[in-house]
């Protein structure tokens, strides 16, 4: 397996008085305060599109961030490579929650079908991390914005096959495994309301 971040090594809680650069000052995730562990009160979470799918821009300046997959041509394997980036670097920040957009894991296809198989095939890996690692999602989420087609909206759009579109996307990220989501998170109330209807 590749490493992405060798120069990385696990951030632990070192106190206020340490020297160490990659060290919690404050956050020490097993002191309590009162009934709670820090660990409990603070659940932290990175979000899966500004760590492993952005490239820095924005409207004011071009791409500000290099990393080792932007060079992977075929886009299943560049989805492989932030998956198992992802789940590398929170194991050693000791953060146990991730947030992602359903695109953010696996390309966008030319249809609804074929993003849809992109995400069947890239699910097996990323149950498979969370299994190994025991970190979770926190929330996550169809993504109806980045698309030309969702211009003046998704589900609030004029067009019926948009509004049909966004209809099938949502759906799709609402049918993943509940046991991504973390107990008592957005997603989990959204998916168990779903899947009662």
């Amino acid at each position: 397996m590749t490493e992405y971040f060798p120069e990385v090594p696990d951030i632990e809680y070192q106190g206020p008085d340490s020297d160490e650069e990659l060290a919690f000052d404050y956050y020490d995730p097993d002191k309590h305060v009162g009934d709670k562990t820090m660990k409990e009160h603070l659940r932290f979470a990175v979000s899966f599109w500004h760590a492993f799918t952005g490239d820095g821009s924005d409207p004011f300046g071009a791409p500000t961030m290099q990393r080792p997959w932007d060079d992977i041509e075929d886009p299943m394997e560049k989805s492989r490579a932030r998956i198992e980036a992802n789940f590398e670097l929170l194991d050693k920040l000791g953060i146990e929650y991730f947030c992602y957009h359903d695109r953010d894991l696996a390309p966008r296809g030319d249809s609804i079908e074929e993003s849809n198989e992109y995400l069947d095939e890239i699910v097996p890996l990323i149950k498979e991390k969370i299994d190994e690692t025991g970190i979770g999602v926190l929330f996550g989420s169809a993504e109806l914005f980045a698309e030309p087609k969702y211009a003046v909206g998704a589900a609030s759009s004029p067009s019926a096959d948009v509004f049909a579109h966004a209809g099938a996307q949502v759906k799709k990220a609402l049918k993943s495994p509940t046991s991504w989501v973390a107990k008592g998170s957005a997603s989990g109330a959204a998916v168990k309301a779903t899947r009662r209807s």
